[in-house]
């Protein structure tokens, strides 16, 4: 699809209002296509009124700019990811990646109300995001047909990147924040800041080259430990240092409180895209590390080894689900499933200590399904575990490590002329 064939037309944009939402709307209008705006409220940190996005929007020529509220479904959606240590490769919480499919499910309903069934959105032809929402939207509503710009030639032949974007913007006089001068993009919302391109481009530049917008870096936090305490019910928050929360109020109040020291800020990843390119991300996300990680503490108390093995294996295959755009899709949703009966023994109350950006176990309590024992694990003569009853768990180990040895399945040779 191309931007002559929607000449005419009336067709939805997914915009957050930053360079590429205005630069395509303005562009699309330019080139006889009528324009409807829809944001997705993701408690962005980065504005100050998301208001001021429908602003951006009508000013770069749009009919109607609609924002729709996804706080809430975002922030439950944080908390799955969280219950499943969804992390992708090891070192990114997916923060970007879930608000794509958060977003594209706020979206269609209002689509639909109007009758669009033309959606496009302003991700590159070389990310993850144009993946997303393509994929995310053929789930919810295979009749919706995609647009990208950064897919039509037209559009490339005039703009081959920020700097011809942010030009043609300033010639239009579009209400951009985004200057020749920035070294770096961000992409903002609930759960984390995505850092990327420009200087972040070079990996001579450091991770803590950005300037934090969910906290501080480790250098400029507090000389002083904080303690955090938090509370699941059935891997669900429920208490923040005793005050009681919502999904929503618990990663608002970890973001503040992990932000304020150092957690979660300036984590560098050159990651694997879906596309096939290798990418380089600093990433922020305070609330989303800190809960995290309590929830690790957690999760060491009520899992044995087999059920370890077990979720493991799903958190990575639900990380790189929500990475490449398949949230929706039954595999994921089935990964999802597999590990409730895990999160239904997930009721704890966890302690850390905070200090420049490190996270130190401090107490565990009121755990009813911990399989950890304080007599069964003792070093010293109390609890009910028999030394002696290893001899015979020894014995029949050892059958198969001598099997091992006597057919020539070991390398090793001991002998010492060998």
């Amino acid at each position: 699809m191309n931007v002559d064939q929607l000449k005419g037309k009336t067709i939805g944009a997914a915009v957050s209002g930053g360079l590429d939402s205005c630069t395509m709307t303005q562009w699309l209008v330019n080139n006889g296509v009528n324009v409807v705006c829809f944001s997705a409220d993701l408690a962005q940190p980065d504005e100050k009124d998301i208001n001021d996005v429908r602003d951006r929007m009508l000013a770069s020529g749009a009919e109607e700019a609609i924002i729709v509220d996804a706080k809430d479904e975002l922030a439950k959606a944080g908390i799955k990811l969280i219950q499943t240590q969804s992390k992708y490769e090891g070192g990114y919480w997916n923060t970007t990646g879930i608000a794509r499919h958060i977003t594209v499910q706020a979206i269609l309903p209002e689509l639909r109300k109007r009758q669009i069934n033309i959606l496009s959105h302003g991700s590159t032809g070389r990310g993850n995001d144009q993946v997303r929402f393509q994929l995310a939207s053929n789930m919810l509503d295979p009749n919706i047909q995609i647009y990208a710009p950064w897919r039509d030639q037209k559009f490339l032949d005039q703009f081959g990147g920020r700097k011809e974007m942010i030009s043609f913007c300033q010639q239009n006089n579009l209400p951009i924040t985004a200057t020749h001068e920035q070294p770096y993009s961000t992409d903002a919302n609930l759960l984390g800041l995505t850092h990327e391109a420009g200087r972040l481009e070079s990996l001579k530049t450091p991770a803590d080259f950005i300037t934090p917008g969910m906290g501080c870096h480790p250098k400029n936090a507090p000389d002083q430990v904080e303690h955090f305490t938090i509370a699941f019910k059935e891997g669900i928050p429920t208490e923040i240092n005793s005050n009681k929360v919502t999904p929503l109020t618990a990663i608002e109040q970890a973001n503040r409180i992990g932000g304020r020291n150092a957690v979660g800020i300036g984590t560098h990843v050159v990651e694997n895209r879906f596309v096939g390119i290798k990418s380089r991300g600093v990433y922020e996300s305070p609330g989303m590390e800190l809960i995290g990680k309590c929830y690790e503490y957690l999760l060491q108390l009520i899992l044995d080894r087999r059920a370890r093995r077990v979720f493991d294996q799903a958190s990575t295959q639900i990380a790189e689900q929500v990475y490449e755009g398949y949230w929706f899709a039954p595999v994921t949703q089935s990964l999802l499933e597999s590990i409730k009966p895990f999160t239904k023994l997930a009721s704890g109350q966890i302690t850390v200590s905070l200090y420049k950006g490190n996270i130190t176990f401090y107490s565990a309590t009121e755990s009813p399904h911990s399989l950890y024992s304080e007599e069964t694990a003792s070093m010293e003569a109390i609890g009910d575990f028999n030394h002696i009853d290893s001899e015979g768990f020894l014995a029949i180990l050892g059958v198969g490590a001598r099997a091992l040895s006597v057919e020539g399945q070991t390398r090793v040779n001991t002998k010492k002329n060998a």
